[in-house]
C-alpha cells in the first residue's frame, strides 16, 4: 500500500515515515458497495477499519448514532480487546477502507513496537482510557 495514503489518515499521523513504510504490508485495502453491513452490533470485534473514501452510518438498534467519512475509523476495540461490537456500521455510499486485523496488530507489535505503540495510543485516546 502507498505509504502517503496511510500517512494521510489520522490513525497514522503520529507514526514516523520510516515506520509507516514498515506498516504498509500489514494493512489491507477493501472496497465495498453502498448498503454493505461492515460490522454488526453484538459480534466479536477482530478488525479495525479506517474510511479512506465514502461515508458510513453508525447505528445502535434502530437509532442512528453518527455518520462517518474519510479519516474516521471504527472497530478499534478489536485491536486491543476481544470485545463485542457496540454498534452496527453500514456503508451509505461505496467505500474504500483500510483495514488492520487483530492478528496483524500483534505481528506489528513484535516487528515494529514503536509504531504499534503510536497506533495503540491513538486508539486509547479515542476510547477515553
Amino acid at each position: 500500500m502507498d505509504t502517503s495514503r496511510l500517512k494521510s489518515l489520522p490513525l497514522f499521523e503520529g507514526v514516523s515515515d520510516e515506520d509507516v513504510e514498515k506498516i504498509s504490508p500489514f494493512v489491507s485495502e477493501v472496497s465495498v458497495s453502498e448498503g454493505k453491513h461492515l460490522v454488526e452490533e453484538g459480534d466479536y470485534a477482530y478488525e479495525f477499519m479506517t474510511i479512506e473514501e465514502g461515508t458510513a452510518e453508525v447505528r445502535r438498534g434502530d437509532r442512528v448514532l453518527a455518520e462517518l467519512g474519510p479519516g474516521d475509523f471504527f472497530g478499534e476495540m478489536g485491536l486491543i480487546d476481544s470485545e463485542r461490537r457496540n454498534a452496527t456500521v453500514i456503508a451509505k455510499t461505496g467505500l474504500r477502507l483500510i483495514t488492520l486485523d487483530r492478528w496483524d496488530m500483534k505481528r506489528l507489535e513484535k516487528a515494529i513496537p514503536s509504531a504499534a505503540a503510536k497506533i495503540r495510543e491513538t486508539v486509547e485516546k479515542r476510547r477515553g482510557t
